[in-house]
């Protein structure tokens, strides 16, 4: 299944506190359940302005139909062709 990467423009976003954050988290959660198990969110980078997200998904519509159902940005989303780590070197 192809993974994603959403870039998701949040202004202050690295400011959002612990509690903010869980919320969001649990708001996303619920509309994956909702979605089913074709979706899933691996994990977000929360950088100043940004929220980076990584998800596994059948499409790309599937990703911008989860941000739409839960108001959140998807500024950008783009599939991920290939994986490369330090490893990759050797």
């Amino acid at each position: 299944m192809p993974k994603y990467i959403v870039e998701r423009e949040i202004p202050q976003a690295g400011n959002l506190s612990p509690l903010e954050l869980q919320s969001i988290s649990r708001k996303s959660c619920g509309i994956l359940r909702e979605m089913g198990p074709q979706i899933q969110w691996v994990q977000s980078y929360v950088t100043m302005d940004k929220i980076f997200c990584v998800y596994i998904a059948p499409n790309e519509d599937a990703v911008r139909e989860h941000a739409l159902q839960g108001g959140f940005p998807a500024n950008a989303v783009v599939e991920v062709k290939a994986m490369i780590d330090p490893t990759t070197a050797e």
